[in-house]
């Protein structure tokens, strides 16, 4: 249970953030924007508890356990961080592409 102590600290923050991330921007609104999205949220927690996992394992030094709880939640909220980071971007050069298509198409 200590290992997921950072993510369970975190939780609340990073329903926030994923909360943001759906709701912006506001268009397009679509089934396939909403399920990508909750794809990207998904993978981003998945890897996110992967990553807190290995941060609580990999530390080293003197710090002691506090310090492995650091470590682990600057991963996990870098990793979530940077999974919707990733997200964000092909979610916009897709549906950029998209309304493209569909403008020229009028």
């Amino acid at each position: 249970m200590q290992t997921f102590l950072a993510f369970i600290l975190f939780f609340p923050a990073f329903c926030v953030v994923g909360v943001l991330y759906c709701l912006f921007p506001r268009t397009p609104r679509s089934n396939v924007r909403l399920g990508a999205d909750l794809v990207t949220l998904l993978v981003a927690a998945m890897l996110s508890i992967v990553a807190m996992r290995w941060g609580f394992y990999a530390t080293l030094g003197v710090g002691g356990a506090v310090w492995k709880q650091v470590a682990a939640t600057l991963l996990a909220y870098a990793v979530f961080l940077g999974v919707l980071g990733i997200g964000w971007i092909l979610r916009a050069l897709f549906f950029r592409r998209g309304r493209r298509n569909t403008g020229s198409a009028d």
